[in-house]
């Protein structure tokens, strides 16, 4: 089975780049992922995205926008990719055991927030617990909020939201941060920013209540426990791109994120990368729903230039 386009990926990125390219009558297929929707469906009220101005669930956005692009004819299979060959033309790519050719190819797979793993925290994703203060840090104006981490990202959240939070405790596994010096003075020196060191977080309270009400840390070494009242809880330990299939045929960064050259051209011809799969700055769904429309408009020049 043929294609001229198919995208990896659901998201805002994959979704936008699917509209473009269909509007372009390029019939893209969507390869919607295990995920499907990307990082959106586990957000609630979304109130950043432009022309929504009371807000609106991220599943619904993800679901208009997806209608949207299905309007001009953009088509959708459900499952993962499991295999992709970049080296050859027309590219393969491997849809469980359905192998499916293309002329272009947009990967659009994103990055996943690494989570500390246990059952409260996924149970309360989206309802207290976040990966994104830009995103909800809002929701929290005049409350009291954890920050888990120690790097970069942690002093940056914290600092963010203490234009909302009244207090903001970061909690770090470690005696001294890793973030750099820049960012360590000015969350050290910020009066609303509060530090609980050597500390792991043992739990997230409380499901049951459907909301976070407090963080429950233990201090390493140490068989006793502390509970710190709290009205939410940001998780600062990083993100991972969703890049393992592309290992050895793409350029990557250190980190795994694609390297894009002028827009979204990739170190492959034909190759196109949108979205937070490309982008560990913003991360935002706006900006994902830009690259994803560049990567649509890349894939149009390619395909014209190929004939």
């Amino acid at each position: 089975m043929s294609q001229k386009v198919i995208i990896l990926g659901s998201g805002p990125a994959g979704l936008t780049a699917a509209l473009y390219a269909a509007r372009a009558n390029l019939q893209p297929l969507v390869i919607e992922g295990a995920e499907a929707g990307g990082q959106l469906t586990l957000t609630t009220l979304v109130e950043n995205y432009p022309g929504f101005p009371d807000g609106l669930q991220g599943p619904d956005l993800i679901q208009v926008m997806r209608q949207q692009a299905e309007r001009f004819g953009a088509k959708y299979l459900k499952g993962d990719a499991t295999a992709v060959d970049l080296g050859r033309s027309p590219v393969t790519v491997t849809v469980e055991q359905e192998v499916l050719e293309t002329k272009a190819l947009i990967i659009a797979t994103g990055a996943s927030a690494n989570l500390l793993g246990l059952e409260s925290e996924r149970r309360l994703l989206g309802h207290g617990v976040s990966t994104c203060a830009t995103c909800d840090g809002f929701f929290f104006r005049d409350q009291e909020v954890a920050v888990v981490g120690g790097g970069d990202s942690a002093m940056e959240e914290a600092t963010f939201l203490t234009k909302f939070a009244t207090k903001v405790t970061v909690i770090h596994r470690r005696d001294k941060l890793r973030a750099s010096k820049i960012m360590q003075d000015r969350a050290l020196k910020n009066p609303k920013i509060g530090f609980l060191w050597n500390r792991a977080v043992e739990e997230i309270l409380d499901p049951e209540q459907g909301k976070v009400t407090a963080i429950r840390t233990r201090v390493n070494g140490s068989p006793k426990s502390e509970t710190l009242p709290c009205d939410g809880v940001f998780i600062a330990i990083g993100h991972s791109p969703n890049t393992r299939l592309f290992a050895g045929q793409l350029e990557m960064d250190e980190r795994g994120y694609i390297v894009t050259h002028g827009g979204t051209k990739t170190s492959a011809p034909g190759i196109f990368a949108a979205g937070d799969v490309q982008d560990h700055v913003y991360r935002q769904a706006i900006t994902a729903a830009g690259s994803g429309c560049m990567a649509a408009m890349d894939a149009e020049r390619y395909l014209e230039h190929l004939g």
